[in-house]
């Protein structure tokens, strides 16, 4: 029910809008359901919808090589809304990004007032000063260029392992971003943020400390075309090499979850355990006539990481600390269909965590009708976990955006 009266207030506010105020429908699919602007032009809203239908099959190995107990799965698994645009002045953006899905919408305890987590994000961008922005609410920290691409951009069906272990996601702060251009091809950007460090949507206060993260992207061969160093597959087909080497570190100061800002929160006798936790990360994005590769390395440690009662006795939740390495390659060809691997290794501390050390095998396969507005992308994948048990994933996934 809450679902369907936000999306009919949605619904009759933009239609609302659109009778006041002068409204450009693009015409063009993938370029938003509307570009509203005002009658003064000192406001804009670009209006736009996603979807993503999934379907999966998993397989276990057994000792003697075949494949055993199967299980599928057919779901929605993104529904979003999303509204950008600029207030008063060019110079102040925003971005409204809402999840319906139940995969969305998942995840919701007394620390969100237990209500559904739509928004993902609610952020205003503020170009201040020359190359300077400010970003004030929440959004995605810039953290691993894995996570930051957007899931409607990537070359695969979903991430990698070593996002699902290692990323830092969404929160709530403030960030400044800058670039520097060293000359006509060589730039630098630097992005700086602090914030609550519990993720998303948490409204009862700060219960640690704070969180503050930092990354440095050199591109030496000047910026890629329609953004491209965000997006999975080298759909522009760069005429032109194009590199970004970047690293990130993330220190979150009494940090009270086991992945840094995600996760379980480490409660105990006394109320929450507190550690320190650090993340780092270093990737590459490469493209060049179609072909594009991504590496990623990811590295967690903790101050201590075993949570404990008041008196030293442990609680059982534990830092996921340790490291993993995740490299994709791709490639698209002229009529727009692309192939993609990937390796991703990960190990956890295993005496820590308990986590069995994985390696993941993935071959991918992609028709882009639309670039990433419409695609239709399938891929297997294989999971070797050492002193566990091996299973095999197969996906198919269609991608509609307005």
């Amino acid at each position: 029910m809450k679902i369907k009266l936000l999306t009919l207030a949605l619904i009759l506010a933009s239609s609302s809008t659109v009778i006041s105020q002068e409204t450009n429908s693009p015409g063009v699919f993938g370029k938003g359901i509307f570009n509203l602007m005002g009658k003064d032009s000192t406001w804009s809203m670009k209006i736009a919808a996603r979807v993503q239908i999934l379907t999966s099959a998993t397989w276990e190995k057994d000792p003697e090589g075949g494949l055993i107990n199967p299980e599928t799965n057919f779901l929605i698994r993104r529904a979003r809304l999303k509204f950008d645009g600029f207030a008063y002045s060019p110079k102040l953006k925003y971005k409204l990004e809402l999840g319906l899905s139940n995969r969305d919408i998942a995840g919701s305890s007394e620390f969100t007032n237990n209500a559904p987590l739509y928004i993902l994000d609610a952020v205003v961008m503020w170009n201040f000063y020359e190359n300077f922005e400010l970003w004030v609410g929440q959004t995605k920290l810039p953290g691993n260029i894995e996570r930051v691409i957007s899931s409607a951009n990537l070359a695969l069906v979903d991430r990698s392992l070593l996002n699902a272990g290692f990323n830092i996601d969404r929160d709530l702060g403030i960030q400044i971003r800058h670039h520097i251009n060293f000359s006509d091809t060589f730039l630098m950007r630097e992005k700086f943020a602090i914030s609550q460090g519990e993720g998303r949507n948490v409204v009862l206060g700060n219960y640690g400390g704070h969180q503050y993260t930092g990354r440095l992207e050199f591109l030496p061969l000047g910026n890629f075309k329609n953004k491209g160093d965000y997006i999975g597959a080298d759909l522009e087909r760069e005429d032109m090499p194009k590199l970004m080497v970047a690293a990130t570190y993330d220190i979150n100061d009494h940090a009270v979850k086991t992945r840094s800002n995600l996760g379980s929160f480490m409660e105990n006798d006394v109320g929450f355990y507190e550690t320190t936790i650090s993340t780092l990360f270093v990737d590459a994005m490469f493209k060049y006539r179609g072909f594009s590769f991504m590496g990623e390395y990811a590295n967690r440690d903790a101050k201590d990481p075993i949570a404990k009662n008041s008196d030293g006795t442990e609680t059982g939740d534990v830092v996921r600390v340790g490291n993993g390495i995740n490299l994709q390659a791709g490639y698209v060809f002229p009529n727009n269909w692309a192939v993609a691997g990937r390796f991703s290794d990960i190990n956890f501390d295993q005496e820590i965590t308990g986590l069995n050390p994985t390696d993941q095998y993935t071959l991918g396969l992609s028709k882009y009708f639309v670039g990433h507005k419409l695609k239709v992308q399938t891929d297997i994948s294989y999971f070797d976990v050492n002193g566990g048990t091996n299973r095999v994933l197969y996906r198919l996934q269609m991608d509609l955006h307005f």
